[in-house]
């Protein structure tokens, strides 16, 4: 799909389809019956429950996940944001490629496939610290990139991102969306000093206060990369065609936001596979109603976490799914 203007992802934010709530309740019901005591299995009870709500399936399976990643580089990078340089980006779309990164072996262990999307790295965005990242045109062409790339026939979508910079770019974002001061917003990222750190907070700053957005979206615009937009497209098309998703780190988080900002149910369909280590994640999530699945001290980006997680939701629906119920076990129940 081409988005000709912002105001066709409003018209999609404002028309959302729901999870089938007949579904959800037939698998209630089948979890009640389990051989095992109530509540037993904890948090897989509920990853159980909103899987099978949004696959409209009281006994469903998870055969075909889908993880793409999105690169993309930043005009702000020229400020010192990164202890890497850009070129870097590029070098780690050729690794992915090759099959040589941390989501690569992840997505095998996990038996989702692998999509990786790089999107025009020889043209990095605006530098946010004096001006918008894109122009509404360019800011559509990532977003529709995203729409686009999900695959109406996976069973669940993950997406991670890669781009030196974009971790400041997630943090103006944030700032932008929720406020507050540039401080607590802003990590070390790929590995900053003190001294980086407080340059880079300076740049985040500077960057909210030179980019006046209206919503979610002109934040996203603004603030943003095209990778980060094109996260919140996947998202997006996602929640349309009812495709359950497992939101990533920091910057996967805040590409959410920025729907979230517009809409508040957007995220329904949504769950939080981790908690990463960089600071402000725990806050976005916070201000999203999101529960981390799992917290491992993780912050490699690269939708690692939340393939990780992946390995979670797949035993939750292996048990509600696969169990059997106390009259087909022939098992008394207490």
């Amino acid at each position: 799909m081409s988005f000709a203007n912002m105001e066709d992802i409003r018209r999609v934010l404002a028309d959302l389809p729901q999870p089938d709530a007949q579904a959800r309740e037939a698998a209630k019901a089948r979890n009640e019956q389990l051989t095992k005591p109530p509540g037993a299995l904890g948090t897989l009870e509920d990853l159980a429950l909103w899987y099978a709500a949004w696959r409209g399936d009281p006994r469903p399976t998870l055969d075909a996940p889908q993880i793409v990643v999105f690169a993309g580089n930043h005009g702000v990078t020229a400020r010192g944001v990164s202890a890497f340089p850009a070129d870097v980006t590029a070098q780690m779309v050729a690794n992915f490629d090759a099959g040589g990164a941390a989501i690569n072996q992840l997505a095998k262990a996990f038996g989702a496939s692998l999509d990786v999307h790089a999107l025009d790295l020889d043209q990095p965005t605006g530098d946010i610290s004096t001006g918008p990242a894109l122009s509404e045109t360019a800011f559509l062409a990532a977003f529709s990139a995203g729409w686009d790339v999900v695959d109406l026939k996976a069973d669940l979508l993950i997406v991670g991102e890669m781009g030196i910079g974009n971790t400041t770019a997630a943090a103006a974002i944030a700032m932008a969306l929720y406020g507050g001061g540039a401080e607590e917003w802003t990590g070390r990222g790929t590995g900053m000093d003190d001294a980086g750190l407080t340059a880079k907070a300076h740049v985040v700053a500077r960057a909210v206060e030179v980019n006046a957005c209206a919503d979610g979206l002109e934040v996203l615009r603004c603030l943003g990369g095209r990778e980060i937009a094109a996260m919140a497209g996947a998202i997006l098309r996602a929640r349309v065609a009812r495709v359950p998703v497992i939101l990533d780190g920091f910057i996967c988080s805040v590409a959410a936001a920025s729907l979230h900002h517009m809409e508040p149910a957007v995220l329904d369909h949504a769950v939080a596979g981790h908690l990463s280590s960089e600071e402000a994640h725990g806050r976005v999530l916070r201000k999203l109603g999101k529960t981390p699945v799992l917290s491992l001290g993780m912050r490699l980006g690269e939708a690692s976490g939340a393939a990780v997680a992946l390995g979670v939701l797949r035993a939750a629906v292996a048990c509600h799914s696969g169990m059997a119920t106390f009259a087909e076990a022939g098992v008394s129940e207490g």
